[in-house]
């Protein structure tokens, strides 16, 4: 060697952060004012809504969604101008941010206008990589015409058939539900792996006034039952307990799917948005080769958002789970169908949470 060198090279291993996009949602509808169309905004629960949105549904919608979600939430929206296409404007905000989900606030009248967004929605997958689900308005009761059964059976045809997994049809009974929703759904003090059911979060906020229908009857429990049925997500509440509740958030997932109840979308979809950012760290790396050496030490480095996700918390006692399980072995598997191309299977698994409980009281007379 004729001369010494010396050279010292800075490795990026990939061990950083990735930003969360999870209760980031995007509020489209038709805008109030021209002045607003076709714009995003970028709002948060300092933002005064009335003063920043022109009088209108979607309006009425963020301005539920702020109130419920509490501290800390961020939301996107983008008022629509008279006949621009909804799909058009995502793709839009999509160039500028990204979005756990998307609030579509004008009411959808039409399976083929649900399954439009659904198909949209599924496409972002292949176009963008990115894993959205959506929230959907259709219709509260006409009071000036329907009665509830009427109702009931116009919303039950609406859906009749669907299979689209990735929709959350919220009925417009009170006029702002599918922003109470979304809000309930962004809350930071619960867990994106927990039910918008669940009673503990509190009893939800703004719900506008109680409907009636054209008998002037009000809305009941009943009728909340028979659309829940149906897989809508509606409010509900309990007699002789104070406050108004939710249901299910209810997918148009098929009959017997894995994903029926949006909870365990949202778990599955960001486990799939971390481990896709460390896929794509791991192209044309030979640091993932077929020798088991390699093979172990990748399974440790893609299970690594599982584990992040599985982490739980005690306090007092008191057990504070993560969004899943802790992963076990066997969870993960990598195999090579050729030398050119890795197939890597993941399991993620789910808390059960109650969601009907049945007390069984006996008595005891053999003292007597």
């Amino acid at each position: 060697m004729a001369l010494g060198k010396v050279q010292v090279n800075n490795l990026n291993l990939g061990q950083g952060d990735i930003a969360a996009i999870e209760r980031h949602f995007l509020y489209v509808g038709r805008a109030g004012a021209v002045g607003e169309e076709s714009q995003l905004f970028s709002v948060n629960a300092q933002t005064d809504l009335e003063d920043a949105l022109a009088d209108s549904s979607l309006r009425d919608q963020v301005i539920a969604a702020q109130l419920n979600a509490g501290q800390n939430w961020t939301a996107a929206v983008y008022p629509l101008a008279d006949g621009e296409d909804v799909f058009e404007a995502i793709d839009r905000a999509n160039e500028v941010q990204s979005f756990e989900s998307v609030v579509f606030c004008d009411v959808s009248n039409t399976a083929e206008e649900i399954t439009a967004k659904h198909d949209y929605l599924f496409s972002l997958q292949a176009s963008l990589g990115r894993f959205v689900s959506g929230l959907v308005a259709v219709a509260g009761i006409d009071a000036a015409t329907q009665t509830w059964a009427a109702y009931e059976a116009a919303q039950v045809a609406l859906v009749a058939g669907l299979a689209n997994h990735l929709i959350i049809p919220v009925p417009q009974l009170h006029g702002n539900n599918v922003g109470v929703l979304a809000g309930r759904l962004c809350s930071y003090s619960v867990s994106i792996a927990d039910s918008p059911m669940r009673v503990a979060t509190g009893s939800v906020l703004g719900l506008g006034s109680a409907p009636v229908d054209s008998a002037e009857k009000p809305l009941e429990l009943a009728t909340l039952n028979t659309l829940a049925t149906a897989r809508f997500s509606v409010p509900q509440w309990y007699p002789d307990f104070e406050g108004t509740y939710w249901g299910d958030g209810s997918t148009l997932d098929a009959a017997g799917g894995d994903y029926q109840y949006i909870e365990n979308i949202r778990v599955v979809h960001k486990a799939s948005r971390e481990v896709r950012i460390l896929a794509i760290r791991r192209i044309g790396n030979r640091a993932l080769n077929s020798t088991p050496n390699s093979i172990e030490l990748n399974k440790a480095y893609f299970m690594k958002p599982l584990r992040n996700m599985s982490k739980s918390t005690t306090i007092l006692g008191n057990l504070f789970p993560g969004d899943i399980t802790p992963p076990k072995d066997g969870d993960i598997e990598i195999v090579w169908p050729t030398n050119k191309s890795v197939v890597i299977y993941m399991v993620v698994r789910p808390y059960n949470s109650p969601k009907s409980i049945t007390v069984n009281i006996m008595l005891d007379l053999s003292s007597i």
